[in-house]
C-alpha cells in the first residue's frame, strides 16, 4: 500500500484560484515583480530579454522549462539567476552517465540506532532544481524525474512524499548530435513546459561580458526580488485569468491539427494544449491583463508545442523541424470569432 507523507516544512494546499475582487491588485503586483526579476537576471544575461520574459512566463505557469543550446551560451546562468533573485530552496544536478535515480528522488537508508528505515530526500527537494546537461544522464535516470514534475510527489519504497511550492525544474541541454549525450525520450520532453534556445550573444552584449564578467561574478549582483510564497500567491493570480471558451477551443484546434499534418509521426499531446493555455494566462498576466488574447497563444506555441513533436523521416532529409510545423498549423488554424 502506498502512504502520503508531506516533509517538515512543506506548504499546505491552498485554494487554486484567487477572488476576483482580489485579481486586479494581484495582476499589478505581478507585473511589477516580473519587471524586477527581468532586470535582476540582466545583471548576468545581457541582451536576451526576450528569452527571460519566456522564462518568467514558464515560471509563473507553474511549469518547468527546457533550454537547449550548444555549450557556453548562459544556459546555466539564466537558470542560476533566476533561482537567486527567487529566494528560494535551491538545488542543482549535475547530470552525468553515472548519476543514479536515487540521487535525484532520494533513498531509504537504514538506521542502526533506531532499527528502522529512514527517507533521506534527493536533490528534487527544492523549489527551484536547476538540471545541468540533462541529456548527458542515462535514460534511467532522466525518468526519475516524470513522476516529479508531472505530479509534484516523489515514491520511493511505497511512500509518496510531496513536493513544496512552488516547484520548477530548469533544465539545460546540449544539441543531441553531440557526443556524450542521449536523446530526451518522449515523456520526459512533454512534461516541459516550453523549450527555449538561447542563441549567441550580440557584439555589444559579448564585449559587456568580457569586460565585467572576468572581474567578478555577475551572480553575486543578483539579490532576492521576491520569495516563495509571493511567487505561489502570484500563480494562483495566473490561474485566475480569463480565458474564454472560444479561445479554449482555439488551443484545442491548433493541437488536434499536429496530429493530422503529413510531416509527423506524433503530434501534439492533450498535455501540450494545457501547458499552451496556462502559459497564455501567465503572458496576459505579465502584461497587466486579466484575460487571454489569440496573440498570446500564438507568440507562444512553437516554445510550448513545437519541442514535442516527432517530425518523418521524409521531413527531417527537406529539413523541417517542429516550428515550421507549428507555423503551418497557426498559419491554417481560423482564429476564434469574436463575441
Amino acid at each position: 500500500m502506498t502512504t502520503t507523507s508531506a516533509l517538515p516544512g512543506s506548504h499546505p494546499a491552498e485554494s487554486p484560484t484567487l477572488d476576483p475582487h482580489d485579481l486586479p491588485a494581484a495582476l499589478e503586483r505581478l507585473r511589477s515583480v516580473a519587471d524586477d526579476l527581468a532586470v535582476a537576471v540582466d545583471r548576468v544575461i545581457q541582451g536576451k530579454d526576450e528569452t527571460v520574459r519566456l522564462a518568467l512566463t514558464v515560471l509563473f505557469s507553474e511549469g518547468h522549462l527546457l533550454v537547449e543550446d550548444v555549450p557556453g551560451v548562459g544556459k546555466t546562468m539564466l537558470a542560476k539567476s533566476l533561482a537567486r533573485a527567487i529566494d528560494g530552496s535551491v538545488r542543482r544536478i549535475q547530470f552525468t552517465p553515472d548519476l543514479l535515480p536515487s540521487d535525484v528522488t532520494g533513498s531509504s537508508i537504514w538506521n542502526q540506532e533506531r532499527a528502522t528505515f529512514e527517507f533521506r530526500p534527493g536533490a528534487v527537494f527544492a523549489n527551484v532544481v536547476i538540471g545541468d546537461e540533462i541529456n548527458r544522464a542515462s535514460p534511467k535516470t532522466q525518468s526519475a524525474l516524470l513522476e516529479c514534475m508531472e505530479e509534484g510527489q516523489v515514491t520511493v519504497d511505497g511512500t509518496t512524499w510531496q513536493l513544496d511550492r512552488p516547484f520548477i525544474v530548469f533544465a539545460t541541454q546540449n544539441p543531441v548530435e553531440m557526443d556524450g549525450t542521449y536523446p530526451l525520450p518522449e515523456a520526459q520532453r512533454d512534461r516541459f513546459a516550453a523549450r527555449i534556445s538561447m542563441g549567441y550573444p550580440s557584439v555589444d552584449a559579448e564585449l559587456t561580458m568580457l569586460s565585467e564578467h572576468g572581474v567578478t561574478d555577475p551572480l553575486d549582483a543578483v539579490t532576492p526580488v521576491v520569495d516563495v510564497a509571493e511567487v505561489r500567491a502570484l500563480s494562483r493570480a495566473v490561474r485566475s485569468v480569463h480565458a474564454a471558451e472560444a479561445l479554449k477551443q482555439y488551443v484545442v484546434d491548433l493541437v488536434r491539427r499536429t496530429r493530422s499534418h503529413p510531416d509527423l509521426r506524433l503530434g501534439a499531446s492533450p498535455r501540450a494544449a494545457l501547458h499552451l493555455l496556462r502559459t497564455a494566462r501567465s503572458r496576459a498576466a505579465l502584461e497587466g491583463r486579466d484575460h487571454v488574447l489569440p496573440d498570446d497563444v500564438q507568440a507562444l506555441a512553437v516554445p510550448v508545442v513545437a519541442h514535442r513533436l516527432l517530425l518523418t523521416a521524409d521531413a527531417l532529409l527537406a529539413g523541417r523541424d517542429g516550428a515550421d510545423v507549428v507555423t503551418d498549423v497557426l498559419r491554417t488554424t481560423a482564429l476564434p470569432s469574436p463575441r
